[in-house]
């Protein structure tokens, strides 16, 4: 067992660390084989198919494998390395330490928005984006979007989430009003809280973080071992709540078939929400 930790308290020698394990598993291409997978399984609402990563009750335990899939070809690198957490509620200004540039680097110029600081900067030559939506080959920012302003979510934001006692309701998707993952994952109802916590912080980031291959950018990384964080804390503040759904979903459901309940496998491990409920025997986090 290892220990992920706040990012904030990282010592200069492990970001050096953590950065050489993140070029190296881009030099060796595996880097864009998450990138693309993470692409492949995000499905919305209005596609048809499947739907294990996104807008759905799956999105923490499909993002958990990811994270130790991911973290397991670091650790290959270099053993000492897991990935740590942003804390977007308290470093939440384009001055924490995490954008500094002998770690993730800055925001993007102005006009392109290109990232010319830091390690990942495409002038440095190892970071190329090759899995994208967009022509761009270089890492995107803009931090708050200036044009159309965001704010990073609040701690209130993040304690409101947690309140709530169930995990997930019906229709099971992007839609619901009640339920910790989509409080979370922040699909709202519009206007100012059309985008919540997760999501608002993809759009406060920018650039690639705001597609579907997300994780060209490493931050993705740091703000989704948060995410795990705060799923760990919802259970231990609900430890009588559970996954929902528990039960496969009957062939009358709209949703069967697409949604996955507790013991069903989830692409491309096949395995089950059941199976990474608790996270203790891999990590703790600090």
């Amino acid at each position: 067992m290892y220990t992920r930790k706040n990012q904030r308290n990282l010592t200069s020698t492990e970001k050096k660390r953590l950065v050489n394990a993140f070029l190296e598993v881009k030099r060796s291409g595996r880097y864009d084989d998450f990138v693309s997978m993470h692409g492949q399984y995000y499905v919305s609402d209005g596609d048809e198919g499947p739907r294990v990563g996104h807008m759905t009750p799956s999105f923490f335990p499909w993002h958990r494998r990811f994270l130790l899939e991911f973290e397991r070809a670091l650790r290959a690198v270099d053993s000492s390395v897991s990935v740590p957490y942003w804390d977007w509620t308290t470093d939440n200004t384009p001055a924490a330490s995490l954008w500094a540039k002998d770690f993730l680097g800055g925001n993007g110029r102005s006009g392109d928005r290109q990232v010319m600081t830091g390690p990942f900067a495409y002038a440095g030559g190892k970071w190329r984006i090759n899995s994208r939506v967009t022509d761009g080959k270089f890492l995107t920012r803009d931090f708050g979007r200036p044009d159309d302003p965001v704010k990073l979510p609040t701690k209130r934001d993040v304690a409101k989430a947690l309140s709530d006692p169930v995990y997930d309701t019906a229709p099971w998707d992007s839609t619901v009003a009640r339920g910790f993952r989509n409080k979370i994952e922040g699909w709202g109802a519009g206007g100012d809280d059309r985008w919540l916590n997760h999501n608002r912080v993809h759009r406060w980031v920018g650039g690639q973080m705001m597609g579907a291959t997300s994780p060209n950018d490493p931050v993705f990384w740091l703000h989704h071992s948060f995410m795990d964080l705060l799923w760990t804390r919802w259970q231990r503040a609900h430890p009588r709540a559970g996954y929902l759904p528990r039960k496969k979903l009957s062939e009358s459901d709209e949703q069967q078939g697409r949604v996955f309940s507790l013991q069903d496998p989830m692409p491309p491990w096949g395995v089950t929400p059941a199976q990474l409920l608790d996270h203790s025997r891999y990590y703790r986090y600090v």
